[in-house]
């Protein structure tokens, strides 16, 4: 049986290098460090590697992060494994549970997480099995 979580979280992303540029590319790595509110409570630490073109709107992403808190009254942890591309401002998005990653009560979690940012403000939508 599936589930959905919903809430909002709040991040805060930290360069670790100086980027480097090649023929006009930056490529670079982040800190992440989230806060989930909602069904899903708790924090995400992680750290991404970024492609940024010269085109605007036009990067890459791919990210590791690290969750522990409650999701729906049940604690544990899980990864989350991030792909990300944008197309002159168009984004394709996936972020997946990482297979046998879940520990404590979420021992046998999967599942895949959406976001949506307006105004600046981070919401997700988080579909999950147990």
């Amino acid at each position: 049986m599936a589930f959905i979580a919903k809430g909002s979280f709040t991040v805060e992303m930290k360069p670790q290098a100086e980027p480097g540029v090649i023929d006009g590319v930056s490529l670079g790595r982040m800190s992440l460090d989230k806060r989930f509110e909602g069904d899903l409570a708790g924090t995400g630490r992680g750290e991404m590697l970024t492609a940024l073109t010269p085109v605007q709107g036009s990067a890459g992403y791919v990210a590791i992060e690290r969750v522990s808190g409650t999701l729906h009254g049940k604690s544990g942890g899980f990864v989350f494994q991030h792909a990300g591309t944008m197309t002159r401002g168009a984004q394709q998005l996936s972020i997946t549970v990482v297979p046998d990653s879940g520990t404590g009560e979420l021992s046998t979690i999967a599942g895949s997480f959406k976001l949506q940012i307006v105004d600046g403000k981070h919401s997700y939508e988080f579909e999950y099995t147990l």
